[in-house]
């Protein structure tokens, strides 16, 4: 099973990623894990990645992709794979396809995991966080604002106020929609409903790829 998992932030789709890489037996490939470690073991790419990164620029999409190809080349990632982060866009759809042709394999499927807005910003704005241990608890748990593990006082980063999550949500929808409809044209796209608990959503996206499987 060879898939990609697309869905705004705060939707669940990391955890899902996971989730679903351990019951198809496939790696997940989490680009943003892929540039980390290049950059963090020296590597040529990895040096070469980091000195966008270090005049804050964006890392080239042709770095990327040779970080995808090199790692969806792996013995471990011949039956399938669940593919997290890239692409953003169409451009980027098209070079990936064609670096998966090179290689022997092709998409089963794209999943779309769909969450409402407001309740994205629900999750989201009531995340607050531990500077000492670096945890991030719910508000409902924040008993007296402190953190339960060394006591000190929980504060809400500036990404997670309410005004601060649309604005992403916004650019998300903006930059995903040319993608979702990418992919909707080539009846790769699979629509999943991801409100619910972990493992009701997990279910579901796992009957929808088995379907656009069959």
């Amino acid at each position: 099973m060879r898939f990609i998992l697309l869905g705004p932030p705060g939707a669940g789709k990391g955890t899902q990623a996971v989730r679903l890489a351990e019951r198809f037996n496939v790696p997940h490939v989490a680009t943003g894990d892929l540039l980390r470690f290049a950059v963090e073991w020296k590597t040529d790419i990895g040096k070469l990645a980091k000195s966008y990164m270090d005049e804050g620029e964006l890392v080239p999409d042709e770095i990327v992709l040779e970080l995808l190809r090199t790692r969806l080349s792996r013995a471990d990632s011949a039956d399938g794979f669940v593919l997290d982060g890239f692409p953003r866009n169409p451009a980027q759809a098209d070079a990936l396809e064609a670096n998966l042709k090179e290689i022997g394999q092709k998409l089963d499927a794209v999943v779309s995991l769909e969450v409402p807005d407001d309740l994205i910003v629900q999750r989201l704005s009531s995340r607050w966080s531990c500077a000492t241990c670096g945890r991030t608890f719910n508000r409902p748990h924040d008993a007296g604002g402190t953190c339960p593990y060394d006591g000190m006082t929980l504060f809400q980063r500036s990404d997670d106020r309410p005004e601060v999550i649309r604005k992403r949500l916004n650019v998300f929808h903006a930059q995903t929609a040319p993608l979702i409809a990418y992919y909707e044209k080539r009846g790769l796209l699979v629509h999943v409903d991801g409100v619910g608990t972990l493992d009701e959503v997990e279910e579901r996206i796992a009957k929808a790829l088995e379907a656009a499987k069959a």
